[in-house]
């Protein structure tokens, strides 16, 4: 599965949800938005409107913006460990 992350690096939840990824060894490309304004466009059309990062773009087509780590580990179909 192909995942582009649309973030920046001063984010809390672009860090969290970069962080789930690495952790799950699951491949994703960075596009920092800060550095990169064709990434906030894309995210900006993609979203129809002011942009909201992290946006995280599957190859199906789908995305997630701001994702909570329940809803990205269910997308990518990992399972995140209970806690009590």
């Amino acid at each position: 599965m192909a995942i582009v992350v649309y973030g920046a690096d001063w984010c809390p939840d672009c860090r969290r949800s970069k962080e789930l990824l690495l952790r799950t060894g699951t491949a994703f490309t960075w596009i920092d938005t800060d550095l990169d304004e064709a990434g906030k466009t894309h995210i900006r059309e993609l979203q129809g409107g002011d942009p909201h990062i992290p946006t995280i773009v599957f190859d199906d087509g789908s995305f997630l913006v701001e994702p909570t780590d329940q809803e990205l580990a269910a997308k990518i179909g990992v399972a995140l460990p209970q806690h009590d």
